[in-house]
């Protein structure tokens, strides 16, 4: 199992930057492909990007594509999202998942998450 924890959000002005970063422990982190999703209130879990085990190959929704940056730094058991260019529509709760095949844009082919970190972009 993977225990995974997320920090950086927060509130910023539309036109920003922030940047997320999820804490892995337990079996080995390198082993997993990894993921961010987000959740706006009374809408649905959506994927933001994932990224292979070994960070050599990254996806994006196209709503992201562009300001954000996903990557992994397997020494340290840590993934990253630097999100730039905030818009209001990216608030919500943005949480790291990790499943132990390829990447997936699909989160219920997620088998682990963290508990979520809130992003709010002020207008």
């Amino acid at each position: 199992q993977v225990q995974l924890v997320e920090s950086g959000g927060g509130l910023v002005q539309a036109g920003g930057s922030l940047r997320l970063s999820c804490a892995a422990s337990g079996r080995t982190f390198s082993a997993y492909a990894l993921g961010w999703f987000r959740q706006a209130p009374g809408k649905e879990r959506e994927f933001v990007a994932a990224i292979n085990w070994s960070g050599g190959s990254s996806y994006y929704a196209d709503s992201v594509k562009g300001r954000f940056i996903i990557s992994r730094d397997n020494a340290k058991s840590m993934m990253f999202l630097q999100m730039n260019s905030l818009k209001s529509e990216d608030t919500a709760v943005y949480y790291c998942a990790a499943r132990g095949t390829l990447p997936s844009g699909l989160w219920h082919e997620y088998d682990y998450w963290g508990q979520g970190t809130q992003v709010t972009v002020s207008s």
